[in-house]
């Protein structure tokens, strides 16, 4: 498969280098340009490109970005992009510690559907609910006992099966996580998210949400992480952003 990934950070780079050994034909792009891509994507087997570049990459696009980054795409950036690409969103919100607040977001509009409503077009939620270092280290041939699920929100049945797809092909158990609508149910603080659950587990986990409570997830989850940067601090380690125990 063609996949364009914009976005190298943690999550963005653990898939690149994921998709790659499986054999995909890997696009990667940052918003600092090919250049600065160019040890890494020759490492894992990638191809260093623009965002526009990645966008039309070809059959499924990963948007491994900051919430706050999501308007500063170029614009009109999946316009000429044919429909049948799959969009993937990863991204979750940090209103304190990272993206600032969005207004549409804050009145109650869901993270990927404002996603979705910035770029034109259907997204797929995944890989936003789990660690960085659980997607590079903890990949599990299918049947094996402890096996990771991963849970896969969106609209175009097609779209979503091939995700969930990509998901058994990386080593993890795909679960079906319903509409976009549903794709609250692990977002940050939620009892799906980062726990690193099997699939029966997971299935419950997005069962168990309470949607009235979505602010409140993620105001607890910016708790924790607000404590976990402190405790680095007084210990004398690097100031680390969200991104440290999620990708994006």
């Amino acid at each position: 498969m063609r996949i364009g990934i914009i976005g190298a950070g943690q999550m963005g780079g653990t898939l690149a280098r994921h998709l790659a050994k499986l054999g995909h034909q890997v696009s990667m792009a940052n918003s600092r340009g090919p250049g600065s891509l160019a040890a890494l994507a020759a490492e894992i087997g990638a191809r260093p490109v623009s965002v526009v570049d990645a966008a039309h990459a070809g059959e499924l696009v990963v948007l491994a970005i900051a919430t706050k980054a999501v308007p500063e795409l170029p614009r009109g950036l999946f316009a000429n992009v044919a429909e049948s690409v799959v969009v993937v969103d990863t991204g979750n919100y940090h209103p304190e510690l990272r993206d600032g607040r969005i207004e549409a977001i804050d009145r109650g509009l869901l993270e990927s559907q404002w996603v979705a409503q910035q770029i034109g077009r259907p997204v797929i939620k995944a890989f936003n609910n789990i660690l960085a270092t659980s997607l590079l280290e903890k990949v599990a041939p299918r049947g094996a006992k402890g096996r990771i699920g991963l849970s896969v929100a969106g609209d175009r049945v097609d779209a979503k099966a091939a995700v969930l797809r990509l998901v058994d092909d990386l080593g993890f158990d795909p679960v079906d996580g319903g509409d976009l609508d549903n794709s609250w149910r692990q977002q940050p603080g939620t009892p799906a998210y980062c726990r690193d659950l099997e699939a029966a587990a997971l299935r419950r986990a997005l069962a168990e949400a309470d949607r009235s409570r979505i602010a409140a997830y993620r105001a607890e989850r910016e708790e924790f992480l607000r404590k976990e940067i402190a405790a680095q601090k007084a210990k004398g380690g690097e100031d680390s952003p969200p991104t440290a125990k999620r990708q994006s």
